[in-house]
């Protein structure tokens, strides 16, 4: 296939899923493609071997040094001052995100894109957008940050009719040409500052998601709701005045006072999962969706996994899995749908700030199981906020922590309480991702009805 990139020089840099796909993408169009990664485990070492085979370069262990290049696709895990992606910046190379390469390889009747962000609930309510739009018998799809690249999604055959998009802020800040029907921001707090360095940037970053679009705000986020435009569309779980709003246990859109679907017909708890549930029905009606299908999308969906899954219930003791909490507002909403819980939390916090969590929700704890990197500052917010919550530390550094730690909330849980693992912080302290990170929570939770753990 000839193409514009038929021959061009494009340095990938990072090799999970998202970075194979623009690796096979490009050398179907020709180019001439570097990979690199600073991984060289088995993952990479198979994909690597696959990505040789068809003609590429890969280079694994090194994804710094700089290779000769007309474009650079960096992942989110490349931060702009990383000195491959910055020497080619200061060359003047084209250094972009997968979302933007995707917009560029649309075709002339690209599908539409209906945008989610925010520092919380993006993969749900994504989620929840692509159950709607399948309802109304659209051919969707959720893709970008959720999981299925967004390159993969734009050069399907056949091709989708719209794409529900979840996008981050780092893929946002390098994906500049990006242009969404509508897009929803559903909250913004302080996270990602080591990738964006101040809050003013990381917020910068999020908005350019409504640059053309139907904007789409959480009117219950200060934030967004100081940025939401004139005109924009908003959503509340306690203001009647908001354009989608959660009125006696209805979600109600209020310009037509039509009920959208009970709260309790949703197989999410929590009022975060309503806010979602009307952010994702906000941006299906700004598409044309019907309010039966809105109805019909939000009853069928189904949350992923490590997303308030329970795992295990022993002794009258429920055990969850929120691994996906991987900051402190994330944990927050966690901790704020159940009334008595032992805490399992530590990990990376890539410079959050946990004592607003610790202030808020300190009495719902019956105690804290601290484990990872930067437990010591959940421990200090605690002793600061919450001092009469007792404290467990796990001093390891590898996954068997997380059978110590599950072991320790066994010992303090009493019956009518939560196992609540929803760790505020990011897992590659410990752990290859959330996810690893939860199913050892999950086989250890589970292994306690079988006297193993």
């Amino acid at each position: 296939m000839t193409s514009e990139y038929d021959g061009r020089r494009v340095v990938v840099a990072g090799l999970g899923v998202t970075g194979v796909a623009v690796a096979d993408v490009l050398l179907d169009r020709g180019a001439l493609v570097s990979v690199v990664s600073d991984r060289d485990g088995e993952a990479e070492q198979r994909a690597a071997t696959a990505l040789r085979e068809r003609g590429a370069l890969v280079r694994l262990g090194d994804a710094v040094t700089p290779l000769p290049a007309d474009l650079v696709v960096a992942s989110p895990g490349f931060r702009p001052d990383q000195p491959l992606v910055a020497a080619a910046a200061a060359a003047g190379i084209d250094v972009i995100g997968e979302p933007e390469l995707a917009w560029r390889l649309r075709g002339p009747a690209a599908a539409p894109w209906l945008g989610i962000t925010g520092t919380n609930g993006k993969t749900t309510t994504v989620g929840m957008l692509e159950s709607i739009l399948q309802a109304a018998g659209f051919r969707a799809v959720a893709a970008g940050n959720v999981g299925l690249p967004l390159v993969s999604a734009v050069t399907a055959d056949p091709g989708y009719d719209v794409l529900a998009v979840e996008v981050s802020s780092a893929q946002l800040q390098w994906s500049p040409s990006l242009r969404f029907e509508a897009a929803a921001i559903l909250n913004i707090s302080e996270d990602h500052l080591d990738w964006h360095d101040t809050f003013a940037a990381y917020v910068a970053a999020k908005q350019r998601i409504w640059i053309d679009a139907v904007a789409v705000g959480n009117l219950d986020d200060s934030v967004v709701h100081g940025l939401l435009p004139s005109g924009g569309v908003g959503f509340s779980v306690s203001s009647p005045a908001a354009d989608y709003t959660a009125v006696g246990g209805e979600l109600v859109e209020t310009a037509t006072g039509r009920a959208l679907i009970r709260a309790t017909e949703l197989a999410v708890v929590g009022p975060h999962n309503v806010s979602n549930a009307l952010a994702a029905a906000a941006v299906a009606r700004v598409h044309g969706v019907p309010v039966a299908a809105v109805r019909d999308g939000l009853a069928g969906f189904r949350p992923g996994r490590h997303r308030q899954e329970p795992v295990a219930s022993r002794a009258g003791v429920d055990w969850v899995d929120d691994s996906k909490a991987t900051n402190p507002h994330a944990a927050a909403a966690s901790l704020a749908a159940y009334p008595s819980v032992v805490w399992i939390a530590g990990g990376l916090l890539k410079g959050a700030d946990v004592g607003p969590l610790v202030a808020e929700h300190g009495h719902r704890l019956r105690a804290a199981i601290l484990l990872g990197k930067d437990r010591a500052q959940i421990v200090a917010a605690l002793a600061r906020h919450a001092p009469d919550v007792p404290v467990v530390e796990v001093d390891a550094s590898d996954t068997g922590g997380m059978d110590l730690a599950v072991r320790a909330a066994a010992r303090v849980a009493r019956a009518g309480d939560t196992v609540l693992l929803a760790p505020a912080a990011a897992s590659w302290d410990m752990f290859r991702d959330y996810a690893d990170r939860g199913d050892r929570f999950a086989a250890a939770a589970r292994s306690l009805d079988t006297g193993s753990a």
